[in-house]
């Protein structure tokens, strides 16, 4: 997905990316003036000063017509910055279109495509540029057409796993459904989500144009005479290098500065865009909220919890201000307890585990009281050192696994990167523990599956290969997002039979989130229910059926079938919809659907109490007996 515009400026705020950006500004605007200011005298010929070396009159010495060579290399920069730019925009306008066309065109058609650019793609861009070059002759033209057409493969392959990415996004597949087009498919929802990386890579691109021109224009194969950019000032210096170096030095070293202030700008641009951060503010932070369980809340609690949050907040700019999907959130994990996380919808649980992943990006904002991972910050600690430690300790297993993984790389290749980075294995330990542990988590053929690419895997090993990238480490946490959606029940026990294994023999602690609250009544220690971005409930897991006194909790254990459920009457449902997140009614969220709200409920946002050891519950009217809601909503029709 592409990121939001306001990132864009980060690159330039970073000292690397201030610095690149601030010589490129130089030497665009050289690029401009230096013909105009000193066009005539570097073009003035004085046949009593050729070959001249460096003086005060000359600062780099004269050229074998007297002309001055300091001089002609400032004018050079115009032509040599408006070949490489063009040559650079030539590639990346064919790179798309062979990158794009293959998802238009019929299979086979685009399957060859593909094949002539894979083919391409093999060969080093410089020898494919001298044989476009010899194809399309000498002189500016040739070598535009021949290094625009060897840097074409390049962002062509770029495109198609951009491409390939964002495809199979769901609301690529939603607009499918309705019947959208191929060529509107692509101009519209794939084309503009992939147009910053192509953006980055092009800015990196235009480096290498520009080495690769002046390359060129060396060889001869270039720009010709009466007309000189960089490479050809290189090429005549050249032979005088052994009398003064300077006439060679200079555009060389013009050449080497500007590409490397493209490639610096460009890494920058790619880091600003990429990196994941959270952003700590204070302002507008409430009081710790007393819904978070502390270890003297409960009685087995023992030592400091793995995951401790204290008012976690999320925060995301729109039209009308920010919205907080995440508001106050409070909670802990203690070393080897089962938590689980469940509500609607929109209700912030993803959310929650990714601000404590460090996966919200900005111009998002996150920001908590406290939010530590075994007694370490997650908000202030340097950015490597974290890394580390979440490499080490914290594993995530995604609702989706298919897009977590690299369709390009092999699954061991790819589990063993983590042993490589993180625990400094070498190439071969690495993948054998890959192998041990894709063999761990019960992937049969273990060294065979290794080599096997994520399109090899069914969708119930593809979550077993999650969870074995994560105990590539020693996690003392392990968030489950979602794991046993769109899974059959068959491969949804061993998903969850697994992930228990992991914990009776690991002492890990899982975080649980998902909509199927009977799956983690079953599953987990206690549970978290969420509405409106806020806990509204936090209470022993074994108590969830029986004890629960949230109007909300109750609607929805109401609204799960079993076998003793009517199937003559129509299944309870909720009643109205979740708020969003910019438009969160005074008072309690949950108000507009409950049948026991009063206009307290709608004036005041209820503090969540404890209602018994390890019970905790934010409602003004709880439900005191537990068919007491059911009943109601049965009178109302609303159940």
């Amino acid at each position: 997905m592409s990121a939001p515009r306001s990132r864009w400026p980060a690159a330039a705020r970073t000292p690397v990316g201030a610095c690149a950006g601030l010589l490129l500004l130089a030497v665009l605007v050289l690029a401009v003036l230096a013909p105009v200011l000193w066009g005539d005298q570097a073009s003035a010929v004085d046949t009593d000063a050729i070959q001249q070396g460096p003086s005060d009159a000359h600062l780099l010495g004269t050229d074998n017509l007297g002309r001055d060579i300091f001089c002609r290399v400032l004018v050079a920069t115009r032509l040599s910055l408006l070949l490489a730019v063009t040559a650079t925009a030539l590639g990346v306008v064919l790179g798309l279109i062979l990158g794009a066309v293959p998802s238009v065109l019929p299979r086979r058609a685009g399957r060859l495509i593909t094949s002539v650019v894979d083919i391409a793609v093999a060969f080093p861009g410089l020898l494919l540029a001298l044989f476009f070059a010899v194809i399309f002759g000498v002189g500016a033209t040739g070598a535009v057409l021949a290094i625009g057409l060897a840097m074409a493969p390049a962002f062509a392959r770029l495109t198609q796993t951009l491409s390939a990415s964002v495809a199979g996004q769901d609301f690529v597949a939603a607009a499918r459904t309705v019947g959208v087009g191929r060529i509107r498919l692509l101009t519209r929802h794939i084309l503009p989500n992939i147009a910053e990386p192509l953006a980055v890579n092009a800015t990196i691109g235009a480096g290498s144009s520009l080495l690769a021109f002046a390359g060129l224009s060396f060889l001869g194969l270039g720009i010709q005479a009466p007309d000189y950019d960089w490479g050809r000032l290189l090429g005549e210096g050249l032979g005088r290098i052994n009398l003064t170096p300077a006439p060679a030095l200079a555009p060389c070293v013009a050449v080497v500065v500007t590409g490397l202030a493209f490639n610096l700008f460009g890494e920058a641009a790619a880091a600003a865009l990429g990196v994941r951060t959270l952003s700590r503010t204070t302002t507008g932070a409430r009081p710790l909220s007393p819904l978070a369980p502390t270890a003297s809340d409960r009685p087995d609690a023992e030592g400091q919890p793995v995951l401790a949050v204290e008012d976690l907040r999320v925060a995301f700019p729109g039209p009308a201000g920010w919205a907080t999907p995440v508001r106050g959130v409070s909670f802990a994990v203690e070393a080897g307890e089962a938590v689980g996380v469940v509500g609607e919808s929109g209700s912030g649980k993803s959310l929650t585990a990714m601000a404590v992943s460090r996966l919200i990006a900005p111009p998002a904002q996150v920001s908590a009281h406290r939010m530590d991972f075994t007694g370490t910050p997650l908000l202030g600690t340097d950015e490597r050192e974290l890394r580390r430690l979440l490499g080490t300790s914290l594993a995530m297993v995604f609702q989706d696994p298919m897009s977590s993984f690299n369709p390009v790389t092999g699954m061991g290749r790819q589990l063993a990167e983590v042993a490589e980075h993180h625990q400094g294995l070498s190439r071969r330990a690495a993948f054998a523990r890959a192998v041990d542990r894709l063999r761990a988590v019960h992937v049969p053929a273990p060294e065979r599956r290794a080599r096997q690419y994520p399109h090899e895997f069914s969708g119930g090993m593809r979550q077993r290969a999650m969870i074995g990238m994560g105990l590539m480490g020693d996690p003392k946490l392990v968030i489950a997002d979602e794991p046993t959606t769109a899974l059959d029940v068959t491969v949804q026990r061993q998903v969850l039979r697994l992930l228990a294994e992991v914990r009776e023999e690991r002492g890990t602690a899982l975080l649980l989130i998902s909509h199927d609250i009977t799956v983690v009544a079953r599953t987990c220690d206690r549970v978290l229910v969420m509405y409106a971005g806020r806990i509204v409930e936090d209470l022993p897991a074994a108590d969830l059926f029986t004890a629960a006194r949230h109007p909300y909790t109750r609607a929805l254990l109401a609204a799960v079938p079993d076998l003793e459920t009517d199937r003559d009457r129509p299944l309870a449902v909720i009643p109205g919809r979740p708020p969003e997140p910019d438009r969160i009614p005074q008072g309690c969220a949950f108000a507009p659907r409950c049948p026991r709200a009063d206009d307290h409920c709608r004036r005041e946002d209820p503090e969540p109490v404890a209602h018994s050891i390890g019970h905790r519950i934010a409602c003004w009217h709880p439900v005191r007996e537990s068919t007491e809601l059911v009943d109601e909503n049965t009178r109302g029709g609303t159940a």
